[in-house]
């Protein structure tokens, strides 16, 4: 069976024209699928609206990511990109191990405070209720793979002697949880979150974590 999606129809020579094409589109179907899962949460958003939004045809969604739910993921995933860079070793911020774990917890802290993070996480843990696998696809395509990603800065960050971490994966929890402290449940349930109390938490959590993880006393101090 050879027949095409009328939007996925172009004119010849087809090969010069379908990647950039096929390309485009999926980018515009994961930022439609986004917005609307921000906007309305998983089951309220439909794949009619997205594929509209998107200017695609459900056909094309369909070959694309094969479910919603998968669609979902993606756009997880495209969420988590805006954190990714932080954790590059080609992109990592400059400066001492100080520095630089400050400029990750401040990147962390305004990334998961932004009010449509928060209300995302509410709609996702209420729907989670009634389909588990969805909090399973959130955790694997945001939550995990940006812990893995940390993980992997404090490995690097201990070979080159900056740092003595024997489990980045915990350590990397550690610093997240200082990081995010008693603000993230007060976000979760509508109090507002001082900017100076965020500041000073996040000092303190890198204070701490040098303390911990730090090779000597002139890093901590």
């Amino acid at each position: 069976m050879s027949t095409a999606s009328p939007d996925m129809r172009s004119q010849t020579p087809a090969k010069k024209l379908g990647r950039p094409s096929d390309a485009a589109k999926r980018t515009a179907i994961i930022e439609a699928a986004a917005q609307s899962f921000f906007d309305v949460g998983f089951a309220a958003s439909s794949i009619e609206q997205i594929a509209s939004d998107a200017g695609v045809s459900k056909v094309t969604i369909y070959n694309n990511f094969g479910d919603k739910r998968a669609l979902f993921a993606a756009a997880v995933e495209l969420e988590c990109e805006k954190m990714r860079g932080y954790f590059s070793l080609d992109e990592m911020p400059k400066g001492s191990i100080r520095e630089r774990l400050k400029v990750i917890g401040q990147a962390m802290d305004a990334f998961l405070s932004r009010p449509e993070m928060v209300q995302f996480e509410r709609r996702i843990a209420a729907e989670t209720e009634n389909e588990p696998a969805l909090g399973q696809a959130f955790l694997e395509a945001g939550p995990w793979r940006m812990k893995a990603a940390f993980g992997g800065l404090l490995s690097h960050a201990t070979q080159s002697g900056e740092l003595n971490v024997q489990s980045p994966d915990l350590a990397a929890e550690q610093f997240v949880s200082m990081c995010k402290g008693m603000g993230d449940l007060e976000r979760r349930f509508g109090a507002e979150v001082a900017k100076a109390d965020r500041e000073r938490r996040i000092e303190g959590a890198v204070d701490v974590f040098l303390k911990a993880y730090g090779v000597d006393a002139k890093q901590s101090s």
